[in-house]
This record gives structure tokens, C-alpha cells and sequence, in this order.
């Protein structure tokens, strides 16, 4: 049995059984997610991050322990991106906070499944034309750039294709009715928000892996460093949103951190063949980028703070 194959054995592991205790135990029951709550599973999935990543130096070698870490500060922080997004979709559907979790669960298990096939179809991509590296590259280029003069987002579910698909054959209630995405009315089956809402969570993932898969495979081609490392960014997603998501107004420069970050991944697939960008000059860079937006944030914030109560 090779190394890697005792790593994916290991991954799935550590998933599975983490996965049953963290949404099938713990969060069995839809509740709202106090801070302490959140603040905890952020530090589970972190911890877990790092010690998995521990174990791929110990058995893999530096090299891919680098690329696993900065695949997945990559991932983590192209996240953060989501959770806005998260918000303005919970603020259209009125959903609550008791409700949202399962929303974010089941969203959890999509977002894994069709990253595992965007992975894949990426690799195959680039492995057998190599000229779809410079695609993703000025595709993360330009992507990063519209991110950071495109101004704020629009969150427009009635344009969304599948929520007009569906509302097209399947009833729709008005008001959520318990946690239930269907529900029989008269005989009929009807679909409530919450199932809407998932498909509109679900729809912008889609679009976020568009972003999220090639900005890692300008670190890596190896599919375990990929998977394992967006997966590990995706677990920890519920949780952050809880713990950030009544914070995210101070982070005023973090959009354009990240933004920052997918052109500077973007260039680096296009200068591929022409100029190699270090893994570590990559990760500073990158690391760099997050940590002075969010000191930027906080100190503008506090400032701005002051002046409202001064």
C-alpha cells in the first residue's frame, strides 16, 4: 500500500467520523449557533487543518506540506467571500438563525460532492491541454479585478435558473414550515424557502468553485493536495460564518485582499511557462495580503468607531 493511499485512507477517516459528530450529532437538531459554539468548531476544524497537515510532512514530504497549507490559506480565505454572499441570500428569504444551519449543512455535502468533479475535470484539463492553464490563469485575473472595482454584489434569486425551473413544476409556500424543505399541502407536494434558498446557496458555490479550484491548482496539480485541502476550508465554513457573520461590516478591505489574491494566482498561472513564482514567495505573498487587509479593516473600523461616539 503506497504512502498517499494511507493519507487518503486516513483523510476519510478523519471525515467521516468528524462529519457524523459535527452534523450528525452535534448539530443534529436545527438551533441557532451561538459565538462560543461557532468559536469552538472554527478551532476543531483549524486544529484538525494543521494536524492533518502535519501528518502530509511527516509522510509526503515538505513540499507537498507546503502546497497542502497554502492551498489551503487559498481556499479559507476565498471562503470569507462566501459568507457575504451567505448573508445577503439569508436576508432575502427571511430565513432565521434557528433554520440556517441545515440550509449551510446540506450545502456543505453539495459543495463536496461537485468540487470532487471540478477537481477532477480541472486536473484532466490542464493535464491534457496544457493551454487551459493560461484560461484559469486570465480567468482568476479578471475575476480578481472585477472583484475589486465591480462594486457590491446582487444577490437576485428570481433570475437564479433553478429556482425558476422549480418554481415552474413545484409549488412553493409562503412561510417556512419547521425545518422541512417539502412539505404535502392538500395532497401535493410543495417545496418551502428553505429548499429555494439551498439552491441559490448551492448555485453560488458553483460559481465560487469556478474561482476557488484553479487558484489551487496554480499551487498544486496533485488531486489529494487539492481535495483534501478545499475540503478541509469547506468544513470550517459553517462555523466561520457563525462566528463572523455579525462581524463582517469591519473587514472593509478584506474583499479587496482577496481580490488581490486572485489576480496575483491568476498571473502566476500565466507566467507558468516563462517565470516559476516559489510556493514560498507565494504563500508570503499571500499571507501577507490577508493579514495586512485585515489590519487595515480593523484600524479604519476603530477609527471610524471613535469618531460616531466622539
Amino acid at each position: 500500500m503506497s504512502t498517499q493511499t494511507i493519507m487518503w485512507i486516513s483523510f476519510a477517516v478523519v471525515m467521516t467520523v468528524m462529519f457524523i459528530l459535527d452534523i450528525g450529532v452535534f448539530n443534529r437538531k436545527s438551533h441557532e449557533i451561538r459565538f462560543r459554539e461557532a468559536l469552538t468548531w472554527t478551532l476543531v476544524w483549524v486544529s484538525l487543518a494543521l494536524l492533518f497537515n502535519a501528518g502530509v510532512y511527516f509522510y509526503l514530504g515538505p513540499t507537498k506540506a507546503l502546497e497542502f497549507f497554502t492551498g489551503y490559506i487559498i481556499e479559507e480565505s476565498l471562503s470569507v467571500d462566501n459568507l457575504f454572499v451567505f448573508i445577503m441570500i439569508f436576508s432575502y428569504f427571511h430565513i432565521s438563525k434557528i433554520h440556517q444551519p441545515k440550509i449551510l449543512k446540506w450545502g456543505i455535502i453539495g459543495a463536496l460532492l461537485m468540487r470532487a468533479i471540478f477537481i477532477l475535470v480541472g486536473i484532466e484539463l490542464i493535464e491534457r491541454f496544457h493551454w487551459m492553464i493560461y484560461v484559469f490563469g486570465g480567468l482568476l485575473v479578471i475575476t480578481g479585478i472585477k472583484m475589486a472595482f465591480g462594486g457590491e454584489e446582487k444577490i437576485e434569486p428570481e433570475k437564479n435558473l433553478l429556482v425558476r425551473i422549480v418554481r415552474k413544476f413545484v409549488p412553493i409556500t409562503k412561510r417556512v414550515r419547521d425545518d422541512r424543505f417539502f412539505i404535502r399541502k392538500g395532497g401535493i407536494l410543495a417545496a418551502t424557502p428553505l429548499f429555494l434558498t439551498l439552491l441559490v446557496v448551492e448555485s453560488s458555490d458553483v460559481i465560487f468553485a469556478v474561482d476557488s479550484i484553479p487558484a489551487v491548482l496554480a499551487v498544486t496539480h496533485d488531486p489529494f493536495i487539492v481535495y483534501t485541502s478545499n475540503v478541509f476550508a469547506i468544513m470550517g465554513l459553517r462555523s466561520l460564518y457563525y462566528l463572523l457573520a455579525h462581524v463582517m461590516e469591519m473587514f472593509v478591505y478584506l474583499k479587496l485582499g482577496i481580490s488581490f489574491i486572485l489576480a496575483f494566482v491568476g498571473v502566476k498561472m500565466l507566467l507558468t511557462d516563462i517565470y516559476h513564482i516559489s510556493i514560498y514567495f507565494s504563500l508570503g505573498m499571500i499571507v501577507g495580503v490577508l493579514t495586512i487587509s485585515i489590519l487595515t479593516s480593523i484600524t479604519i473600523g476603530s477609527r471610524k468607531e471613535k469618531k460616531l461616539h466622539g
